[in-house]
Parts: C-alpha cells; structure tokens; sequence
C-alpha cells in the first residue's frame, strides 16, 4: 500500500523541465518511482506550413544546448527533399562544426554538470555541489573545463559564423568557406583540448577505480542500442547506417536512416509528454534500446582516430567484451567521444578540400520528402520532412536523442530509487518517511547520466490540456477547472 509521496522538482543540471516521483510503501521501500517529463513544446505541429528551406534556422531554436545537431540535421533532410548532394568541401566543413558541438556539449557534460557529483560527491552539500563549488574546490580544473568547452564554441562559430542557432548549412551545401588563417586558429586549439579531455579521463577513472560498488548497482541492466557505424562498423557521428544490436551485442538490424519507419514505432504513456521509440519487430517494451555515447561505444567495432580507440579498447573490456550496461559509465563513453572529436577536427582540418570553394550544388532534383540522421551528443536523431509540389511542409517527425533514451531513463529513476532508499527511509514520527538529501541526488544522477535535452525532445501532436488549481491559505484544493 502507497502511503507517501516524495517528489522531486524540478531535476537540477539537465536542459529542460522534469520531475520525479517516489511512491513510498507504509514500510518506507520503494513501490515505484516515475521519471516525468513536463513541459511541452511541439515543434513539428507548428512547423508545418513553412517552407522545407527555412528549417536549418527554425530547428535550432528548439535547443541553445545543441543547436548545431538540429541544424545539421535539417540540412540534410533538405539536402534529400531537394535532391542536391553536397559537394565534398561542403560535408567536410558540416563535419567539423559537429565536432565542435561534441566537444562543447560532451565537455559542458562532464565537468559542469555531472562533474559536481563525481568531484564533490554524491552527498555533499547541495550549496557547494555545483559549477560555483568546483570552481571553489578546484580553480585549475575549472578554467580548463571552461576552455574546453570555449574551444568547442569557437569552432562552431569559426566554421559557422556564430555560436548558436547557426544558418550555415543550407540545402545541397553551406554558405561559407573556410580561410586558411581560420583553420590555423582552430588547429592551434587541440593540443590543449587533447589534455584537457585526457585529464578528465584520468579522473574519471580515478573515481570508477574508488567508487565501482556503485557503479556496478547503479541502474544496470539489458536494453538494445542504436547507433550510426561506418562502413566498416566503426563509430560515425555525422554520417552512416543505422545499426541496432541486441542486449547481448549481436546485430539485428543494419538499414539505411531514410526507411526508419520499417524499424522503429513509438509508445505513449499517459504521465509523460516524451514519448518512447522501440524496435518493431521485438515490440513494447521487449524492443527497448539505448543511444548516445554508452550505446555508440556498444555498437562500434572501433574508432578510426588513435587516442579515442586506445580508450575504446579499455571501455571494451569492462564487461568482457560484451555490451557495457552500466548507467555511470555515459560519462566515461561521452569522454572517449570527446577526444575523437578533437582529433577528427585535426584529420578534417588536414585535408587539402577542407579549404576548397565548390561549397553548394545549385542543381536542383525536387522530391518532396527526406530524412537527416545524425548522431546528435546524447544520440541518434531523426528528422523526416513532407512537403507539397511548392515545397511546404504538410508533416513534420522528429525523433530527438532523449526520446530514445525515455523507457532506459524511467529505468534508471526506479532502478536507483529503489536500490538506494529501500532500507534507508526513516520514519519521521508520525510525518512519513524521509529520506536523506543525497539518495535523492543519485535519483537525479540517473537522469543526468543520460544528459538528456527535454526542450528538444517534446513533441506531442494535438490539444494540450489544461488543468488549473485554487487552493485556499492551507494548501487545500478549494477548486479545479480542467480542458482536455
């Protein structure tokens, strides 16, 4: 029997708005706890009617966080509906802005908002368990964290022209060359975001070598993951086929991203506006998966950059060569991810058509209809757009990174709550139970591992309902109004 209610509101260090809820027992364990996502956005209803050209600058208003994958992402899917493959400077120089957004993004991740837990520690004072306290606790590390992700930035705005919401790249190309003082600039950069990275590395080892009790009960457990490979089955984060793997690591699907409708449907449940994704063919939920960098690193076979694959190779071996299930380890695979993003600007800024001018194809093949697919920081992300014979979008998808993520971050919530407050509620006399101030940050930990971006991944077609309260002084409900 459910007696109490513990809820948690907002969750801190995420993008977006979420609550989680713990149902407690009379005896204090766990019934369930929700993960819920409550903010409402619904960009592909209202997108619809605009041109399928104006979508690489209205995209990226879903998100300042990662604006770029949006972006990129709706390039490519007009590149398609146009019928204009980009020339090949054009996709060298949309690559290199998308390793800027990994490196800031995975960089921000780490060390300003998961950092605070695994620096700081999971139960300390939630005053100094922030970017505020790290930078208190260790200046150095704070400046070098703070550069890493600038460097990022700067990429993004040296290619691009600006740092968010970017109008680079356009159907069948981008709009800017790059000059060769600006690829110098960028290429100055890397040594000192290489070491910044790899001591982040070392830190994170460091506190997986202290702290593996933790890890290896911390929301462990069997899903599917999806991600893009290379050609030859290597991690690929702007390009590449979708390949999806079972809980074991065996393949089961490999297809190409514009027939995602064959393999992935979506669930609805009625606490969440975040829907979420499964593959078809094993149903809901049996068809669950995860993506980002702990599902990346599961289904690639190698990374095709020195440093990171050395890493990759460690992170391998973690769980015997199969798939490595344990929550807390997104941050060490979203570290690996990052030093592959600095030295795949370094091979992208060594190749000679990096700084060539054929950088638009004006031929023109109208088909009304493409997919964009690109591994966004916390994952694999769909857009698909319709359009009419004057090219105005009549049907808008997204599937956004967090929404695959949905049923695996839900999992975490209940998992966590359960493993860390059975047993540890006390009995508050007479009040209900209480629990301790950190149990509950590891319940948000479970989400921030995910470093999941709600703005962007609520999308619900219809009526939103409205629901308004009156209390009285007390606190009781007096009245209550409700439009579905």
């Amino acid at each position: 029997m459910t007696t109490q209610k513990i809820t948690i509101e907002p969750v801190t260090r995420i993008e977006g708005h979420a609550k989680v809820t713990i149902n407690l027992n009379d005896d204090g364990t766990v019934e369930h706890a929700y993960f819920h996502v409550n903010e409402f956005r619904g960009f592909e209803k209202f997108c619809e009617g605009r041109m399928h050209f104006e979508m690489p600058s209205i995209t990226p208003r879903i998100c300042g966080i990662c604006p770029v994958s949006h972006h990129l992402a709706a390039a490519k899917t007009c590149d398609q509906i146009e019928g204009a493959q980009p020339p090949r400077t054009a996709t060298l120089l949309r690559d290199l802005m998308h390793m800027g957004q990994i490196i800031q993004s995975h960089g921000m991740h780490f060390f300003e908002l998961a950092g605070p837990d695994l620096i700081l520690g999971f139960d300390a004072d939630p005053a100094i368990r922030n970017v505020v306290g790290l930078i208190q606790a260790n200046p150095a590390l704070a400046l070098k964290a703070v550069n890493l992700r600038k460097y990022g930035q700067e990429i993004i705005r040296i290619v691009g022209g600006r740092k968010i919401h970017p109008n680079f790249a356009i159907p069948g190309g981008v709009n800017k060359a790059l000059k060769s003082a600006e690829r110098d600039t960028i290429l100055a950069g890397i040594d000192e975001s290489t070491a910044t990275i790899q001591t982040g590395l070392a830190i994170m080892k460091d506190w997986a070598g202290k702290n593996s009790e933790d890890i290896n009960k911390f929301a462990v457990f069997q899903t599917g993951y999806l991600s893009l490979v290379t050609g030859q089955g290597n991690l690929e984060l702007y390009d590449g086929a979708c390949k999806l793997i079972d809980a074991n690591g065996q393949p089961l699907e490999q297809f190409d991203g514009r027939q995602y409708l064959d393999y992935i449907a979506e669930h609805v449940e009625d606490w969440s506006y975040l829907k979420f994704p499964y593959y078809k063919k094993m149903g809901w939920p049996n068809g669950v998966y995860r993506v980002g960098p702990l599902g990346r690193l599961n289904v690639a076979q190698k990374i095709d950059t020195p440093l990171a694959n050395e890493e990759l190779n460690i992170f391998k071996s973690l769980n015997g060569g199969k798939p490595v299930e344990n929550t807390l380890y997104y941050h060490y695979a979203r570290l690996i991810e990052a030093l592959f993003g600095v030295e795949r600007v370094r091979v992208l800024l060594d190749d000679p058509d990096i700084l060539g001018q054929d950088i638009l194809n004006t031929h023109r093949n109208f088909t009304g209809e493409g997919v964009g697919v690109i591994e966004a920081p916390r994952g694999t992300l769909f857009h698909h757009y319709w359009t009419n014979e004057k090219g105005q979008l009549e049907r808008v998808n997204l599937i956004v990174a967090t929404g695959h993520n949905n049923w695996a971050m839900s999992k975490a919530v209940d998992s966590v709550a359960k493993t860390y407050i059975n047993g540890q509620a006390t009995n508050g006399n007479g009040k209900g139970y209480q629990v301790k101030e950190g149990l509950l940050n590891r319940v948000e930990a479970a989400i921030r591992a995910y470093d999941p971006c709600l703005s962007c991944s609520t999308h619900a077609i219809g009526q939103m309902p409205m629901i308004v309260e009156m209390v009285d002084g007390a606190g009781q409900l007096v009245d209550r109004w409700q439009r579905d």
